[in-house]
């Protein structure tokens, strides 16, 4: 959900703007997540109505995927390391379509690029300090679903040398397995908590390939005292649709017949992530444990003979193993949507833009995880809670609106082993950053939405 996107018939944007009001309008009102929805033409192959213009350029919020900070850091972080300006394209997409449709059309813009690109002075003069003279080569930094749309670009586009013409890959959080929390955005008529209207959110994200792509593909249902994939069924029970899902199935079996090139994948750790559910009468009941299989496939079992669980953490919404195919990987401590713009991962960026040879990822830092509420009101207090730690000392926490209207720190309190809570309140609606730091710690981030009750949908 990195890219904003701009209804051409409706002429406003759908997707990526800040304001309070925008917010409320799109998760509140009666229609305010139609324009999202795809139309049958949409559906057919026509995707002409909605353009992604660029990438995000303010924070987003979402229910279940919780907040996106904008890339304007991280794009001046690689503007400030590499040749030229010039050496730089994005890839806005809208991320509602299958990430298959999107992989010629990023493997188009590539090559031109890189062509263009070749022939440009700064990169001819900066060939003279490549080690042998090399002439420049392709490197992609991709954060979440990006990820997967690089994968296709590299593995399935019709341009079949990119993957040799490019040196690397460094992917930010990208679900290769899928997320469990794709599954609560389609189920969102169990009635989470959040006072939104969810049979209008299921039915938009029902028509959405993109959500489908995002299903987990790894043993994550228990039923009984067995654990399994998901069946185009399960989707269907679920409030998916069933035909979307089998077509994402097929989608990725052809996806993973290669790895991708020289690939760096940059997980996020140490935060409360949810990685199996139970599917009860229609409803989605999502847990933060994973199971295992030995060697040979068989699923790990206590004495008495039930699945054992492992509550292994990840970025809040892509837990470790999905966001890493390889045991080799870079784990920091964030959120999914704040992991391409802090400062640890974006020095990771720089570095793998500049090293000539693999010199393997750094170890993670020690760090802390955050829980914050989706979704609060406007003077009613809610809690703040810090794991990893049951010392106070060192660490900090403040809350301040996205737009700068308002900011306030608040002292943290012992609440069991590794962990410390707080409680606030913030005087508003709109959008407010929670921040962790700590001296120990990379500082951790995440957004939250405070708005009026949406029980009842507000008038348009």
């Amino acid at each position: 959900m990195g890219s904003e996107l701009y209804d051409s018939i409706r002429d406003k944007v759908i997707w990526g703007l800040a304001d309070s009001g925008w917010l409320t309008r799109a998760w509140l009102s009666r229609s305010g997540l139609a324009p999202l929805q795809l139309d049958p033409d949409e559906l057919a192959g026509e995707h002409h109505r909605v353009q992604a213009r660029r990438l995000l350029q303010t924070p987003a919020w979402s229910p279940f995927l919780k907040g996106f900070e904008p890339y304007s850091k991280l794009l001046s972080t690689i503007e400030n390391t590499v040749a030229h300006p010039s050496a730089i394209l994005t890839f806005p997409y809208d991320w509602r379509l299958p990430v298959r449709s999107h992989a010629d059309t990023l493997a188009a813009k590539a090559r031109d690029h890189l062509t263009r690109w070749r022939a440009h002075p700064a990169q001819i003069a900066a060939r003279a300090h490549a080690v042998d003279g090399r002439e420049a080569r392709l490197v992609f930094i991709a954060h979440s679903m990006g990820g997967l749309v690089t994968y296709a670009a590299l593995n399935l586009s019709s341009d079949h040398d990119l993957a040799e013409d490019t040196r690397g890959v460094m992917t930010l959080g990208t679900p290769f397995q899928g997320s469990v929390v794709a599954t609560s955005i389609l189920n969102a008529l169990q009635g989470a908590p959040l006072p939104l209207p969810h049979h209008r959110l299921a039915t938009a994200a029902a028509t959405m390939p993109g959500v489908h792509d995002l299903l987990p593909r790894f043993l994550c249902l228990e039923d009984g005292l067995d654990v399994r994939t998901l069946t185009p069924t399960d989707v269907a029970d679920l409030g998916g649709d069933k035909e979307l899902f089998s077509a994402s199935e097929k989608f990725f079996s052809d996806l993973n017949r290669r790895p991708l090139p020289h690939h760096r994948p940059v997980v996020g750790i140490g935060q409360a992530t949810v990685q199996s559910l139970q599917l009860q009468a229609g409803t989605v009941r999502a847990s933060e444990y994973c199971f295992r299989t030995d060697s040979d496939g068989e699923l790990k079992r206590d004495q008495h003979g039930r699945p054992s669980r492992y509550p292994v953490k990840g970025d809040g919404t892509v837990h470790r193993a999905s966001a890493s195919p390889m045991r080799r990987s870079v784990p920091i401590y964030a959120q999914h949507g704040a992991l391409a713009s802090g400062k640890q991962s974006r020095r990771t960026v720089v570095d793998f833009l500049l090293e000539d040879d693999h010199l393997g990822p750094d170890m993670a830092e020690d760090g802390l995880g955050l829980e914050v509420p989706d979704y609060v009101h406007p003077n009613v207090r809610w809690d703040v809670f810090v794991s990893g730690t049951d010392d106070v000392s060192g660490v900090e926490w403040s809350v301040a609106a996205v737009d700068g209207s308002y900011s306030r720190a608040g002292l943290l309190e012992a609440e069991g082993d590794d962990r410390l809570r707080a409680s606030v309140s913030v005087p508003d609606s709109g959008l407010y950053r929670v921040t962790v730091t700590s001296d120990h710690s990379p500082t951790v981030t995440q957004l939250v939405f405070a708005g009026p009750d949406g029980t009842k949908p507000l008038d348009e």
